[in-house]
């Protein structure tokens, strides 16, 4: 059994009869348009109604930039949540699932830690509201992704790390590097923001679900079809037509954007290529004439669409599927579509359901990253300014419409109970992938030591609102990636021998940080940190760890183990003097200033209890 088929398996074993509600909302202060320059692009009548035009001077360069008056779309990024609600028949909360267009780049790309960033701590947040903090809980809440191709959930925006101002809007770029130019916020640190935006989502989405009215009915039905993205024919207009292409990445893609910038001296905005990374890019793949004007004005920088060694780069096959749930449709995009490319998809399917017979008030939402991976999709003439999502856009400038007119063939299908062909079937090229990643040779431990031991152990006690941490003898965490286990628990002494878990390293005040501390003899260490609430109940404590060991070179068995740390306690923070502490030795060099001596306070020290 694979591991991320056994939450399908079980749901399929769980179904109930139930209902489901839905609900929209819009949630501010948690998202911004992070390639405007691309997006001020898109026709004007489609941004607004009015518009007027203003100057903006940033540095020595003139930009030309829109105010909306009257808009169509009041942002220049969705600011909608949508949330679905389910319930069993009985009326209990079983699930939800919701909506709202952000990266998942709160954590940015200093990170080194495992994390499922702002809406992971949004889930999780969900999940002990409703499971009452119970580890696993039944009720399961997912936070999807939407149109979040031009996001980003670092809301202070891009400035120049070196000066503080902001970076140049076309390249994002501070004295000509990218590397200078990052996006931020909106907490104090990366960890400080994934909690503000998850907890920005949580409540929202708490306030959508407990206000849910409006209950789903009608036919539960779908479409699904597999398509050659690569050769698609596109009508432009009556005199003309356009083809995608195979895929290609371009320049811009290697500039990365201001949420994890890239390297080298690449650029976003970059049309134009280079002698020196054409080089470079020919030695994997040179790209034909006919691509590179396909791709046009996109500067090829990684020809993936004819780089076949030791497989396909990209695919060139995508799925495309609709599931309708009476009169809300999910549109499932195999990508990363940007604002104006969600809601141009959006439309044009709600208005296909509504054509060919499904009612005014048919509600439809863009599930991103579904089924396969195309990278982004931007629209035709954001795609002309080659910010990173440009680049990206692997199958050529008309991306968007192709796949607009795919959704809307399968909503056309849908709606008239006509079946659709499967499509090509993708290659699997499973039994044929290559790793880099070697595999665990051996795993050792100092002499007298064993794995689990405590190293450096902790406190005897700490004040609720700080942080405890242990450090393990360890071995590598890749001999079990403990699949629906932890490597770690928090747990909390309820009597002599009964000890509850209350975090796991799927918590988010816990932090598991393996180093390795010695290749030759195979040697590492494991860092468990727990951040205490501030509302931690007062009591007895522990952290254990759990790993597994390969002791053997010549052998590939791996040998379980466990640590634990000595019991602790969280105590709560004093708000006035214990006289007791006052029989620490510090204490006592004030008193001896004062004229006071140790002996003549013991006697009132014995008396307290």
């Amino acid at each position: 059994m694979f591991p991320n088929f056994q939450s399908i398996e079980r749901a399929n074993a769980n179904m109930k009869p139930g209902n489901i509600f839905v609900n929209e909302g819009e949630l501010l202060d948690s998202n911004i348009n992070r390639s405007p320059s691309a997006y001020l692009n898109n026709p004007a009548d489609e941004r607004a109604k009015y518009e007027i035009v203003c100057s903006l001077l940033n540095g020595m360069t003139l930009y030309i930039v829109y105010i909306d008056i009257y808009f169509r779309y009041k942002y220049d990024v969705d600011k909608n949540m949508t949330v679905l609600k389910f319930v069993d028949a009985s009326n209990k909360p079983i699930g939800m699932i919701s909506w709202f267009a952000v990266h998942c780049t709160s954590m940015n790309n200093t990170n080194h830690l495992i994390s499922s960033d702002n809406k992971g701590y949004a889930a999780q947040l969900f999940e002990a509201a409703i499971n009452n903090n119970s580890l696993p809980g039944k009720f399961i809440a997912a936070f999807a992704q939407s149109n979040l191709g031009d996001v980003s959930p670092n809301i202070k925006g891009p400035h120049c790390i070196n000066t503080g101002k902001p970076c140049d809007i076309l390249t994002s770029t501070c004295e000509g590097k990218n590397e200078l130019c990052i996006a931020s916020g909106p907490g104090k640190d990366m960890f400080d923001s994934t909690k503000i935006i998850g907890e920005n989502q949580y409540k929202k989405a708490m306030d959508l679900f407990n206000s849910a009215k409006s209950m789903l009915s009608g036919p539960v039905d779908f479409r699904h079809q597999f398509v050659n993205m690569s050769n698609i024919t596109i009508k432009i207009n009556d005199t003309y037509s356009a083809m995608t292409c195979k895929p290609a990445m371009g320049y811009s893609f290697a500039a990365g954007t201001t949420d994890g910038p890239g390297a080298f001296d690449f650029k976003q905005g970059t049309t134009k290529d280079n002698f020196f990374w054409n080089l470079i890019r020919d030695l994997i793949a040179e790209p034909s004439n006919e691509q590179v004007k396909c791709q046009a004005p996109k500067p090829i920088l990684l020809d993936t669409g004819e780089a076949s060694e030791p497989y396909p780069w990209q695919p060139q096959i995508a799925s495309t599927q609709l599931l309708r749930l009476g009169d809300f449709v999910i549109i499932a995009v195999p990508g990363e579509f940007t604002t104006m490319s969600g809601r141009r998809t959006r439309d044009a399917v709600r208005d296909s359901l509504i054509k060919n017979g499904l009612p005014s008030t048919t509600k439809t939402v863009i599930a991103g990253m579904a089924n396969t991976y195309t990278d982004y999709i931007t629209t035709y003439e954001e795609y002309q300014i080659q910010r990173y999502e440009g680049a990206s856009t692997i199958y050529g400038p008309h991306t968007l419409k192709a796949y607009i007119n795919q959704f809307v063939f399968l909503a056309e299908a849908m709606v008239l109970n006509k079946t659709v062909p499967v499509g090509p079937k993708p290659p699997n090229y499973l039994s044929s992938q290559l790793s880099f990643n070697l595999p665990v040779v051996y795993d050792g431990q100092p002499s007298g030591q064993v794995f689990g031991q405590a190293i450096k152990d902790v406190s005897l006690k700490y004040l609720q609102n700080s942080t405890v941490s242990v450090t393990f003898v360890s071995a590598n965490p890749r001999n079990n990636l403990m699949t629906e286990k932890t490597f770690l628990t928090v747990e909390k002494q309820n009597s002599s021998t009964d000890w509850e878990v209350i975090a796991t390293d799927s918590s988010w005040n816990t932090i598991f940080a393996w180093e390795r501390t010695s290749t030759l003899f195979g040697e590492s260490i494991a860092t468990i940190t727990w951040d205490i609430p501030a509302d931690q109940p007062t009591g007895t404590y522990r952290i254990r760890h759990f790993g597994y060991a390969k002791p053997n070179p010549l052998s590939e068995a791996i040998k379980e183990f466990t640590g634990s740390s000595k019991p602790f306690q969280v105590v709560t923070k004093k708000l006035k003097f214990d006289w007791r502490d006052f029989n620490r030795p510090q204490y006592w060099r004030y008193f001896k200033a004062l004229g006071h001596y140790k002996k003549k306070y013991q006697n009132l020290y014995n008396t307290i209890p």
